[in-house]
């Protein structure tokens, strides 16, 4: 019978997903981005499985200046996985059964919604389906909070069209209408979002051309950013620049965006000459047709407060990017 719950909960979700054409009104999901509901045994939980959980769910998130997890973390056991935590907008469903299983469900309670059930046959199989599908479960949840919150802050965005930048350069990016225009010359673009007591969300674009293998291969980033910086974001002092923090490599990955080859970088940006500095992400795509690189890029001031959200949502927007 222990395992009957389970069992029970992944037949339902299946049945769920392919219930034909009687479609279901959902409510809306709850819960913020970046947060996770596990379900499992409290001594599971507790023991050899759960640490295995949190060797990726835990996993600090790259480029920040103070340690965060990539997810919020709540676990509950399965009796108490009630109408309002069945409500929430990502779940993984943790358990021994009769049989190794991974699923993935949408919009099975809530909607958007996104639950992932994994099973093994004894503690032994379960930690190995852990961690055969530790990046698609991560993949998963963040692609759907992506789309979540992507969804929430671009009903309203400014139209490319209006924006020089764009127009001239021939490639478009949603910047959502609460971004207030910085700059926008033709060559540069630059939007910013106000928080509370003077922080901000920044988005800025540019493009340059392709002058070398080391510029198609990702090897000039940091140079081109540098350089980018110095002439278009000013500090507050006379002579002061934005510039990448020299005591911070920057990590950076080659991704696929809009269809093409892009690298991502995360990194820590600092003024220089002042005491400024947070963390930022950019994309910087190969445009072989143009010969050229497409850099859209989001950076937050923040200081002494979490900047994980912040950058989430700014990656949102820039994973917008068309190339026309």
């Amino acid at each position: 019978m222990k395992n009957l719950g389970i069992l029970l909960v992944i037949v339902s979700f299946l049945i769920s997903c392919d219930s034909g054409n009687n479609k279901r009104v959902l409510s809306g999901a709850n819960g913020r981005i970046n947060n996770l509901l596990i379900v499992m045994k409290n001594s599971e939980w507790q023991g050899e499985i759960g640490d295995e959980l949190r060797k990726f769910i835990a996993e600090p998130v790259l480029g920040l200046p103070q340690p965060e997890a990539q997810f919020e973390v709540s676990q509950v056991p399965l009796e108490s996985f009630g109408s309002m935590f069945k409500a929430s907008r990502s779940i993984l469903n943790i358990g021994i059964a009769d049989k190794n299983s991974f699923t993935i469900a949408t919009d099975v309670y809530a909607s958007p919604q996104k639950i992932i059930t994994i099973t093994g046959e004894n503690k032994e199989e379960l930690i190995k389906e852990i961690q055969k599908n530790s990046s698609v479960i991560v993949s998963e949840f963040k692609k759907s909070d992506l789309r979540a919150i992507r969804k929430k802050i671009l009903k309203e965005y400014w139209k490319p069209s209006t924006i020089e930048t764009f127009k001239k350069q021939g490639f478009t990016l949603k910047i959502p209408k609460n971004y207030s225009k910085v700059e926008d010359n033709g060559n540069f673009v630059w939007y910013r979002y106000h928080l509370f007591g003077g922080n901000s969300m920044e988005l800025i674009s540019y493009t340059v051309p392709i002058t070398s293998d080391d510029d198609e291969n990702g090897n000039n980033i940091v140079a081109i950013r540098d350089t980018m910086g110095k002439k278009y974001i000013p500090g507050e002092l006379e002579g002061s620049y934005m510039t990448t923090e020299e005591a911070y490599t920057p990590h950076i990955f080659e991704v696929k965006l809009d269809g093409k080859k892009a690298f991502e970088t995360r990194g820590k940006w600092e003024i220089k000459g002042v005491f400024m500095a947070g963390p930022f992400l950019s994309y910087t795509v190969v445009d072989k047709p143009n010969n050229r690189l497409v850099v859209v890029e989001g950076f937050t001031y923040a200081p002494s407060i979490n900047k994980r959200d912040y950058m989430f949502e700014l990656e949102a927007i820039l994973k917008t990017l068309k190339i026309n």
